[in-house]
């Protein structure tokens, strides 16, 4: 019977169909009688009355736009308000209070240091050291001995990447020849650099070729007369002859793989002082202030005679392009010719520029924009100008303090080379158009009277009164790059080869 009677007990307690009246009370119920004396409390105030409380604490049954069921709430609903004991409520107040009296100044400093004292305890540095950003200044160093892996984010070091690369410009030459009994004139242009590499000098009444490559040296040509001077140089585009004016008012035209003179052309009536190739023309300025053209392929060489010059031409030169030739003299005058298939009177310059204080015997014209001219002027000038042929108009101008005898544009830099006489002596190469200076090259002890340039545009040659010549390797590229621009390069057939007479 006992053990019926612990059975009986057992079901009664585990039986659910009537209410556990010792178990704890429900949370809602809770919530429900912590509900109900706020809302009485509330409702003993003057401002509000006790039905406006207890419809505003209740809490909507359904969410608008849903239709779920919502959970049983009676009541004040299921916010919980915490309770702030009095302890709280008195550092709430002191707070409030000390924030409105003014500060004392005399506890600032100690108050940082016990800061930065309680910081240095327990975190192992001070806080306002280790900011995550610091907008201003230099970054921050780490402490002695710290080491931090990610140091390069907030390094100011540049990385390799970031380095821009400039190329070395020595201030030495690379080679020195020397070109003894060379004539110390300003306005003769006494060597020329061909597409094949030669160089030719004229040394009085020499003329010697020495080859870039081989370092061969050879004599073309000497003058009969002791008296006489070779005076002007220049090569054809393909390097296969050479145009020699002389002291006797003749231009001689000479086979160079053949070393034999073709034919010599006689129509100036002074010296011969400035030559330049257009193709089969053959452009050259005297000491009269004539410019003659002359066509090669033809018994009557003389076709055409241009008389914009009062003194001496010293400078000529064609463009790129075949269109223009600009001519410099001693008169101060730059004056632009059209080629004679360009239309018009081809015996009228299209442009003629008088701003030059000086003989202008350095003219060149841009490789990479075969409109724009520079001139520079002599020892009464000394000024690089740089001109618009199209319009006109003077695009820049620079005062080098010193005179200037040739210009010359670097094409793989975009540069434009002067060289210099009185006072400086020197060659300086300047950033093209900016006209800022890049590099002078100092060395020669006379006045540096001509430059011309290799035919791949690394190196220039500058001949001085010295009776020196002096090489500079200033302007090397990539070897990548050099070998894909001479991919590009094809070689051209001469057409002086096949006619002339």
């Amino acid at each position: 019977m006992a053990h019926f009677g612990f059975e009986n007990d057992i079901h009664s307690i585990l039986r659910l169909d009537k209410p556990i009246t010792d178990a704890p009370m429900a949370r809602w119920q809770r919530k429900a009688i912590a509900s109900n004396n706020t809302s009485v409390l509330s409702g003993l105030s003057p401002s509000k009355s006790g039905n406006t409380s207890i419809s505003s604490s209740k809490t909507p049954n359904k969410t608008p736009g849903k239709n779920k069921k919502q959970t049983p709430s009676k009541m004040g609903g299921d916010r919980f308000i915490p309770t702030r004991n009095s302890k709280q409520m008195d550092v709430a107040s002191f707070l409030l209070s000390k924030e409105n009296e003014p500060m004392e100044t005399s506890n600032t400093t100690g108050t940082a240091e016990n800061q930065k004292a309680w910081s240095m305890s327990l975190n192992g540095f001070n806080v306002e050291d280790a900011k995550i950003l610091h907008l201003g200044g230099k970054p921050l160093n780490a402490p002695e001995g710290y080491q931090n892996n990610l140091k390069v984010l907030y390094s100011q070091g540049t990385t390799p990447a970031s380095v821009k690369k400039t190329r070395y410009i020595s201030s030495t030459p690379d080679r020195i020849l020397d070109a003894p009994e060379l004539r110390n004139d300003f306005y003769l242009n006494l060597f020329d650099w061909s597409s094949r590499n030669v160089l030719a000098v004229a040394l009085h009444n020499s003329v010697y070729l020495w080859n870039a490559s081989q370092g061969d040296i050879t004599l073309l040509m000497k003058l009969d007369s002791e008296e006489d001077y070779v005076c002007s140089l220049s090569w054809t585009k393909e390097g296969s002859y050479l145009a020699i004016g002389t002291s006797d008012c003749k231009v001689q035209l000479w086979d160079v793989d053949n070393q034999k003179r073709l034919r010599s052309m006689a129509s100036h009536t002074s010296r011969v002082g400035s030559l330049t190739w257009n193709e089969h023309v053959l452009s050259s300025g005297s000491r009269s202030g004539h410019i003659h053209h002359h066509d090669v392929r033809v018994a009557e060489h003389h076709i055409c005679t241009l008389t914009g010059h009062s003194q001496e031409v010293c400078g000529l030169k064609w463009s790129p392009d075949g269109r223009f030739l600009a001519s410099g003299g001693n008169d101060n005058l730059v004056c632009v010719w059209p080629r004679a298939q360009e239309g018009g009177n081809a015996n009228q310059p299209v442009r003629c520029w008088s701003e030059h204080q000086g003989a202008v015997k350095a003219l060149a014209w841009c490789p990479w924009q075969p409109n724009i001219l520079a001139t520079g002027g002599g020892t009464s000038d000394r000024h690089i100008r740089i001109w618009n042929v199209n319009s006109g108009s003077c695009i820049s101008s620079l005062d080098t303090q010193s005179q200037i005898s040739s210009l010359i544009f670097a094409p793989n830099y975009k540069e434009l080379v002067s060289a210099h006489g009185y006072a400086h002596n020197n060659v300086v190469i300047w950033k093209y158009p900016s006209l800022t200076k890049v590099a002078e090259l100092n060395g020669h002890e006379d006045r540096v009277l001509s430059l011309t340039m290799s035919p791949d545009c690394s190196t220039i040659a500058t001949v001085a009164g010295d009776e020196t010549i002096r090489l500079w390797k200033s302007f090397e590229v990539d070897p990548v790059k050099k070998k894909a621009k001479e991919r590009m390069t094809k070689p051209t057939n001469s057409v002086i080869h096949q006619s002339i007479r």
